[in-house]
């Protein structure tokens, strides 16, 4: 028999829910939700005025900002988290403390340090972000086999040609699936901060719109976000088979 290909079942996943979305949505009171039709024409009109490009950049500037140097910190700290003894005992108990802590908490105390402007959001989105790619790359490290290391030994290996040669590449796809979780936490950030600093970009169309109950206005940066995040996450995954491609050969999932 032949396999569907995977584009056709989303494409037709797709179809089926705007179609239901639409039929049931307009039965239902527009103050409380709204429908696809309502959303495009809503979306067009705020394209139209260039209020939703302007948002879209005003909000991609820190989430971008922000999820780079999230990584840029995240994947050497878990490396040194999960590589030496003293840095797991001495700093992991607070990576998992501040994981585990409701960090939307602290956004006041960023704002007083911060301000109100892009170094706050670039701030909390670092902040909620980083904690997936660190708590992956270390679990990453951590469940290398032994044996690969004592190879490396054995050969008379230095620690950072073990750690770059045999560690680093037996890490990527732990390193890999952190860095997607934290495309959804970085998202998640982005919003919350501009909820709760300055009321610009798509979080702040987002407030404005719930403020004066329009749904289908709502929905629209909401709808983006999604897709936002479907393509990070979907280019993260890009980016792994092209750093590993082995992940493919030995993954349990089908592939094709």
């Amino acid at each position: 028999m032949k396999r569907v290909p995977n584009v056709v079942i989303s494409l037709a996943s797709l179809v089926i829910v705007v179609a239901v979305w639409e039929v049931f949505g307009r039965g239902v009171n527009p103050i409380f939700a709204s429908y696809p039709s309502a959303i495009y024409a809503a979306g067009m009109k705020m394209q139209a005025s260039g209020l939703l490009v302007r948002a879209f950049f005003e909000s991609m500037q820190p989430l971008l900002a922000g999820y780079f140097l999230a990584t840029v910190a995240g994947i050497p700290l878990g490396l040194l988290l999960g590589r030496y003894r003293w840095a797991e005992w001495g700093l992991g108990i607070y990576v998992t403390a501040f994981y585990a802590a409701p960090l939307v908490a602290l956004v006041p105390l960023f704002v007083l340090w911060f301000g109100l402007g892009f170094a706050v959001k670039t701030a909390i989105i670092f902040v909620l972000a980083i904690f997936p790619i660190t708590i992956n790359t270390w679990a990453g490290v951590k469940a290398v086999p032994r044996t690969l290391i004592e190879v490396g030994k054995s050969f008379v290996a230095s620690d950072a040609a073990i750690t770059w040669k045999i560690i680093v590449p037996a890490t990527l796809p732990f390193i890999m699936t952190g860095l997607r979780l934290a495309v959804g936490r970085a998202i998640i950030a982005m919003v919350v901060a501009e909820f709760f600093t300055a009321i610009t970009g798509l979080g702040g169309i987002i407030l404005k719109a719930g403020d004066n109950f329009d749904t289908a206005r709502l929905f629209v940066p909401v709808l983006i976000l999604m897709a936002l995040g479907i393509g990070l996450t979907a280019l993260v995954g890009w980016l792994e088979d092209k750093v590993a491609p082995w992940r493919q050969e030995i993954s349990g999932g089908e592939r094709h």
